[in-house]
């Protein structure tokens, strides 16, 4: 029986993507890599473009928006668990990349479903003055599995019918 693992998600099975694995004996987090090249544009290059919009008077802004780094792969693990996707240590001072959510919670039944295969993504902002770009094979972020507890009260019934963000729409 399978416990926790990692796989390639349809779709990108011949994109050479590599498995997420842990660098050192205690490391904690595995680290995933971009499936493909991804440009994280700096949120300020389009503040002041707003800005220079104001100025003229034009009103149709560009939307401030956290961009997504596919990463080709999926992770099964015991319903007990959580997947913790988290930012690498360093990204906010080597390339000013904040993870929009702060950490990404995935949930076991994201697993192969049936919107987008469980695929898993790292949303981040880009807070430093220049365009960043992630390339394919580059470490996007790192994952734990990690054990959680649920109150004795809890009554949750409701089964996942999408991807990304579905848990509150059931």
């Amino acid at each position: 029986m399978k416990t926790r693992g990692f796989e390639i998600c349809k779709g990108y099975e011949d994109k050479n993507i590599n498995l997420p694995e842990r660098k050192t004996k205690n490391s904690v987090g595995y680290d995933i890599e971009a499936a493909e090249d991804t440009v994280i544009p700096s949120v300020y290059k389009t503040i002041f473009n707003n800005i220079k919009k104001f100025l003229k008077g034009d009103h149709d802004y560009e939307e401030i928006k956290p961009t997504l780094i596919n990463t080709g792969i999926k992770s099964y693990f015991l319903e007990d668990e959580v997947l913790v996707l988290a930012n690498k240590s360093s990204f906010p001072l080597k390339k000013g990349l904040v993870m929009s959510n702060s950490i990404g919670i995935i949930e076991s039944d994201y697993y192969s479903n049936e919107s987008n295969d469980g695929h898993l993504m790292f949303m981040y902002y880009n807070i430093s003055f220049k365009d960043v770009i992630i390339k394919k094979g580059e470490s996007a972020g790192q994952a734990y599995f990690q054990k959680f507890l649920i109150a004795d009260n809890d009554n949750a019934q409701n089964i996942r019918k999408g991807g990304f963000g579905s848990t509150s729409n059931n």
